[in-house]
């Protein structure tokens, strides 16, 4: 039952523990941003996380909305959302109910103009930002990452480097599909559906 589950903010070090464990990304990422970190718990536990950030270039807002830098305020990315795979087994709906319920919050404590939510299309296809109304815009255009080869041989992916006389290898990364959720009706996304 719903009624067994509380939502409340969290702060970056409460929300790793969850994503180290659970988030698909744990062993690709180096990290993650924190912003408007939120927590769910059940029986004082915490089982589930979802974090709202500021949009991570400016030119990001440009292009879907053509809007300046001096205008920018109140756009948010879901940029993280993990459940106790447990718990999204055992209760129907649990993540479209928490992200539904801290988006509540997040507009209830600050300007909201629009959320943009990714679905990594090697892990997902955004059914729980679908089952919140988010609109889908299709996905990313393709891009390539550079990999840094260890001495062991492995790779790790770069983190924004230079790569010029780095041994290494440049991999397609995966494309993303892209919903976004706009409460700001002046708003004129760019974007295709």
């Amino acid at each position: 039952m719903k009624s067994q589950y509380q939502i409340s903010r969290i702060d970056k070090r409460e929300a790793d523990s969850i994503l180290s464990r659970y988030h698909y990304l744990k062993d690709i990422s180096k990290g993650f941003k924190s912003g408007y970190n939120y927590g769910l718990y059940k029986d004082r536990i915490l089982v589930g996380v979802c974090i709202y950030t500021g949009f991570p270039v400016p030119e990001l807002v440009k292009g879907m909305f053509d809007l300046e830098r001096s205008d920018q305020d109140g756009f948010f990315e879901l940029s993280r959302l993990c459940l106790d795979p447990l718990v999204q087994k055992q209760e129907h709906n649990i993540a479209s109910w928490f992200v539904s319920r801290t988006i509540q919050e997040l507009r209830r404590t600050t300007t909201v103009r629009s959320i943009l939510s990714y679905a990594d299309s090697d892990f997902h296809q955004g059914t729980i930002y679908k089952a919140c109304n988010f609109t889908y815009y299709g996905l990313t255009d393709p891009k390539c990452d550079f990999w840094i080869k260890q001495p062991s041989g492995s790779f790790i992916k770069h983190s924004r480097v230079k790569t010029k006389g780095v041994e290494g290898e440049w991999r397609p990364r995966s494309r993303k599909h892209r919903f976004v959720l706009i409460f700001d009706k002046t708003l004129d996304i760019k974007w295709k559906m």
